[in-house]
């Protein structure tokens, strides 16, 4: 079994660490792989703290605080770096892309492209030796939010999105920030009448107050409360027209609508 463990950096990072607890895969026991490491030294300090060696490192995209620190984990550690063909990202050593597979702690996780926050951004997912599959999804799809669009369109990100939406219910999504609590303001704004975004917005606050990561979540809690999972619903659709009424209810239209009022929310 992956155990998948959260380190925080910076103000509200995550740093996912990934690491075999079982027998079956014995020379996999102390080693860990870790995904989007912004923050070398927080991975070295868990690594020693927990008695483990670092066996490699996924990325999910270029922005600095998810491969900052991969130049000082590579000074300790001369193990694999993959990530998506950018050569901005400059100690890549495995370029991967849509549905190509990697072996990671003796199990396969694929790749996919969804390119709309960044356009060199990919996710990883497995279903293999998992409690419930896991998505890897970076800065993609938020619980209960989506990234900026600073480098791809609307249309791109929604195509992403839905790409993701397809994965199964119970896929549990490690994003990469702790935004938890600020997307569902947004979101209730949206859906206020939304009884399992209410929820979910007490469920968050309670996490938080414990100081208890809000994320993971699943997909399935994303599709009834994420607004931009959403954007084919008739109230999400009416939000929109509220802020634009001259639009279509194209769902990339809804969609490019809710993130640009999300991004001066």
């Amino acid at each position: 079994m992956i155990e998948i463990t959260p380190i925080p950096a910076f103000n509200d990072n995550y740093i996912w660490l990934l690491t075999r607890t079982d027998n079956q895969h014995k020379s996999d026991d102390s080693t860990a792989w870790v995904v989007d490491p912004g923050d070398g030294q927080a991975v070295l300090q868990t690594l020693q703290q927990r008695g483990l060696s670092l066996g490699g490192i996924l990325i999910t995209h270029h922005h600095t605080d998810h491969t900052g620190g991969i130049q000082t984990l590579l000074q300790h550690y001369q193990v694999p770096v993959v990530g998506p063909n950018n050569p901005a990202i400059k100690l890549i050593s495995q370029t991967v892309g849509q549905d190509d597979e990697i072996s990671i702690l003796g199990s396969c996780f694929k790749v996919h492209s969804v390119p709309g926050h960044t356009l060199d951004h990919i996710a990883y997912f497995t279903d293999e030796a998992v409690e419930s599959p896991a998505l890897f999804c970076g800065d993609t799809l938020f619980a209960g939010g989506c990234g900026r669009l600073f480098e791809g369109s609307a249309e791109q990100m929604l195509d992403s999105m839905q790409k993701l939406a397809a994965l199964p219910d119970n896929t549990r999504v490690f994003c990469a920030h702790e935004y938890t609590e600020a997307n569902l303001r947004f979101a209730i704004a949206v859906e206020p009448e939304n009884n399992l975004l209410q929820q979910r917005i007490k469920d968050v606050a309670l996490l938080r107050s414990n100081n208890k990561p809000s994320v993971p979540s699943t997909l399935l809690t994303e599709k009834n409360t994420n607004p931009f999972l959403r954007t084919a619903e008739p109230d999400v659709i009416a939000a929109a027209k509220m802020r634009d009424a001259d639009i279509s209810s194209e769902e990339a239209n809804i969609f490019k609508v809710i993130r640009n009022w999300k991004d001066c929310f």
